[in-house]
């Protein structure tokens, strides 16, 4: 079993920078691929980035590509998501997930993950 937790969340202005935090404890991550999700009130929860099981890979969704990063730090068991020019359509909730088995092709169905976190809201405002 897998325990994660999103941490970093708050509200910023259009154009401000966040990042956020998601601790695992439980296992550690490496070998598991690792996603972040959103999802906005009314809306299906949406992709934002994932790591590859090997971390060697980085993959983003459209509405993000070029403003936000992922990565990890296997030695802290932890995933990051790094916010840059936020836009008052980030607003959401953003969670974390992690899973075994995760193919290349499924890493952007959140079906396909195992394991998730409680969830940190981000609100973009002016």
């Amino acid at each position: 079993q897998v325990e994660l937790v999103e941490s970093g969340g708050g509200l910023v202005q259009p154009g401000d920078s966040l990042g956020v935090s998601c601790a695992a404890s439980g296992r550690t991550l490496g070998g598991y691929a690792r996603a972040w999700f959103r999802q906005a009130p009314g809306k299906d929860r949406e992709f934002v980035a994932a790591l590859s099981r090997t971390g060697g890979y980085t993959y983003y969704g459209d509405s993000v590509k070029g403003r936000f990063t992922i990565s990890s730090d296997n030695g802290k068991n932890t995933i990051y998501l790094q916010m840059n020019s936020l836009k008052p359509e980030d607003t959401a909730v953003y969670y974390c997930a992690a899973g075994r088995g995760v193919i290349t092709s499924s890493l952007r169905n959140p079906g396909a993950y195992d394991w998730w976190g409680q969830g940190t809201q981000v609100t973009v405002s002016s």
